[in-house]
């Protein structure tokens, strides 16, 4: 079982240590370019990524690359106000849209990985296209720090989020072209069920349990199984006491949270035993009625 922490600046990455976190696995680099006029550059985003590396002492940090748009807005970055940010050019979009941006990010990423163990993980994928073109810049940001003589980690791991249905269903395309994936569970949830939690009119119809969202949650933790692919579970759910043992029964054996929620995790999974988890489990994801799951999650709770 990998226990890994949520951190959003690198400074966060030694508490997250000291927390009893094995790793990070997600690093927000958003937070990195918000609230300032102009955008970080490649050497001043070189230098928080090293700290958080660093920082972990040789275990893993897992890099998002730039997510923004939705509820997460850059004055520094051109583009026009979408009327739906949450379904306009956001994450990966930008990103692909603006390719010097981008190439900035990955290369101080990449020379970040010199220093520890990173990891670099892809937001808002939903296409097998939009893989190909960043896999693409990633080789090209690669070739150019050879160029300069840059040293950097030639096999770093490269990963996709899930966090719209349509990564999920077709998550066997995703663990063929990349090395691990992340389930931001925050987004799938919003995505899944057209709800927009931040909207008070409809914020009571955000349900982390619901059958549609847990079955897309297991199909994704299924497929890179089967394939031999690494996955972990990094939105709210994961730090989720509640959720803990319906994820173990799912077989998800990497779960990464705030550091401040690792604690209490760690001892449902000490008490857990997932050889009975499983079929209940299994049952529980056959369900169609929220209320009903919600009911059976309660039980497998209260029996371990």
């Amino acid at each position: 079982m990998q226990l890994q922490a949520n951190i959003e600046r690198p400074e966060e990455a030694a508490r997250a240590l000291a927390a009893g976190a094995s790793g990070v696995g997600l690093f927000r680099t958003e937070f990195l370019f918000m609230n300032r006029r102009d955008l970080p550059g490649e050497d001043e985003q070189f230098e928080a990524y090293r700290e958080a590396v660093a920082g972990m002492d040789g275990r893993p940090v897992t890099i998002r690359t730039l997510d923004v748009g939705a509820d997460k807005s850059v004055p520094a970055l051109r583009g026009s106000t979408p009327q739906n940010p949450a379904l306009g050019q956001r994450a990966i979009r930008y990103c692909l849209a603006e390719p010097e941006v981008f190439l900035e990010q990955l290369r101080a990423i990449l020379r970040a990985s010199a220093f520890g163990s990173a990891r670099l993980l892809l937001p808002m994928l939903a296409h097998s296209h939009e893989i190909d073109q960043a896999l693409r810049l990633v080789e090209l940001a690669r070739e150019q720090l050879r160029k300069r003589g840059q040293s950097f980690d030639a096999a770093i791991a490269i990963g996709g989020m899930v966090e719209v249905p349509a990564a999920a269903l077709t998550a066997g395309l995703f663990v063929r072209k990349l090395d691990f994936l992340s389930i931001g569970t925050n987004d799938l949830i919003q995505y899944t069920l057209a709800i927009d939690r931040s909207d008070h009119d409809v914020a009571s119809l955000y349900e982390p349990f619901h059958p549609a969202v847990l079955r897309l949650i297991g199909m994704t933790i299924r497929t890179a199984r089967k394939a031999g692919k690494p996955v972990a579970v990094c939105g709210e759910m994961a730090g989720d006491w509640a959720a803990t043992h319906l994820l173990l029964g799912m077989g998800l054996t990497e779960f990464s949270m705030h550091p401040a929620s690792l604690l209490r995790v760690k001892q449902e999974i000490l008490r857990a035993d997932t050889s009975r988890l499983a079929p209940r489990v299994t049952r529980l994801l056959a369900a169609d009625d929220p209320l009903q799951v919600r009911a059976l999650l309660a039980r497998l709770v209260e029996d371990h």
